[in-house]
């Protein structure tokens, strides 16, 4: 080959990688996630993707340039993932705006803060182009909670004219701090007096939307069980009186969509919670593995390879579910650092050992004893905190059983007898507010 043909063969090298260049990224897939808290558009690419946002107040809109992209049928399939349901998001348009250029316009049902960021390649994701759409107006958890409660106090019957006892009524049911009706588990039905004390148990499925923990053999999704499970705990302990006082569960999220671990760790402390139980499914490498664990927080490091190892894992959930690294605030960051305590890591192992007997009662333990390790989202300075992996999912047996209702139950039964054990033992300490 003479010197002309190979400069005629190198121009056609370089032309075809022009073309290649010039077809751009391909889309792997896109996914919505609405939520109350903020709803999530994803798409995933097998390039990184470049964009540009415009936002519009009036009607309220966000449009998205993106880069290097035709229009291609996945974008078109996002018209059909709204829900109608979707707080945030009434629509999503797509168009080709320019060559190589796709905008989308999602037409919004109240204005809103958006977040847009990248995220690099980790586990089974590829590129990912995120849109993080907040209310304007966060929502308070601790005034939701409260306005929650004030839904069971009774309503005073309208009195006839002239009724001096039905006015009486009237005006002591119209006092700041009204009587309320909490049924108990254990209970008959009772009033709740203004001087009683609310006790509130943080409940943290965990992983959620982009994050779906742990997959078993059967397809089952960590995300998807621990979620129900939080949800018959819930019912459990906003039916229950402890020493007197209502009980009110917090869920750190209570839909399918991604909570960033700090997040998790600030929403209990605004709500002043008494404790916080995190619900995992445990997996593995091999299927043999089996039993449920309780964790919590180390100051010198992990009780065993094993429960280091696991805190790594539950650790990365940041980076799987979608993190956005420059609106992440800087004092929620320095929640993870350190803010654990002597104090509030021996309450946290006497909470561990009262569920630990509990869940042991209906299921095969991995350990007879609680587990130390850095969890980060175990790093509430103040609030007893837990971790429990129910089951392993990747072991069949224990998969099949984590998707029965029987089981759900029984396990949500056993973590309600572990709260009551541990809260006979340690009553609350009193608020600096009373809620």
């Amino acid at each position: 080959m003479n010197r002309r043909e190979i400069l005629r063969h190198g121009t056609l090298v370089l032309l075809l990688g022009s073309q290649q260049i010039a077809r751009g990224a391909t889309i792997i897939g896109v996914r919505v996630w609405p939520a109350p808290e903020y709803s999530r558009v994803t798409i995933e690419s097998d390039a990184k993707l470049k964009s540009s946002q415009i936002v519009r107040i009036d009607p309220p809109r966000l449009l998205v340039d993106i880069e290097g992209l035709e229009l291609e049928p996945q974008l078109r399939d996002l018209v059909a993932k709204v829900n109608a349901d979707d707080p945030f998001i009434a629509g999503i348009r797509a168009s080709q705006h320019a060559p190589g250029v796709v905008r989308l316009v999602l037409e919004l049902k109240q204005p809103a803060l958006p977040q847009v960021f990248t995220l690099p390649p980790v586990a089974a994701y590829r590129h990912r182009l995120v849109f993080d759409l907040y209310p304007v107006k966060e929502v308070d958890p601790l005034e939701a909670l409260i306005a929650e409660r004030l839904k069971d106090q009774p309503v005073a019957p309208p009195a006839p004219p002239g009724d001096p006892l039905g006015d009486l009524i009237a005006q002591q049911l119209k006092r700041p701090t009204p009587p309320a009706v909490i049924a108990s588990a254990d209970a008959a039905p009772r009033v709740a007096r203004k001087t009683d004390r609310l006790i509130i148990v943080a409940i943290d499925p965990g992983h959620g939307g982009e994050d779906p923990g742990a997959v078993g053999p059967r397809g089952t999704r960590e995300k998807d069980v621990v979620l129900q499970i939080a949800q018959r705990l819930r019912e459990r302990i906003n039916a229950s009186v402890i020493n007197g006082n209502p009980m009110r569960a917090f869920m750190t999220r209570d839909a399918d969509f991604f909570v960033p671990l700090g997040n998790r760790v600030q929403k209990a402390r605004r709500v002043q919670a008494d404790l916080f139980v995190s619900i995992h499914a445990d997996a593995f490498l091999t299927p043999s593995a089996r039993g449920a664990s309780v964790f919590a927080l180390s100051e010198i490091g992990a009780s065993s390879t094993a429960a280091r190892w696991m805190a790594a894992k539950e650790n990365q959930a940041d980076l799987i579910g979608g993190l956005n690294i420059k609106a992440h605030d800087s004092h929620v960051a320095h929640a993870l650092l350190d803010m654990s305590t002597t104090a509030q890591i021996n309450d946290s192992l006497k909470l561990g050992s009262a569920l630990l007997g509990e869940i042991g009662s209906v299921g095969r333990l991995h350990k007879g004893r609680v587990e130390q390790a850095g969890f980060a989202v175990l790093k509430a300075p103040d609030i007893p905190s837990v971790l429990v992996e129910t089951a392993f999912i990747s072991n069949p047996d224990e998969e099949t059983r984590l998707r029965s209702d029987a089981y759900q139950d029984q396990l949500a039964d056993a973590i309600m007898r572990g709260v009551r054990d541990y809260f006979g033992k340690n009553p609350p300490l009193a608020r600096s507010r009373p809620l």
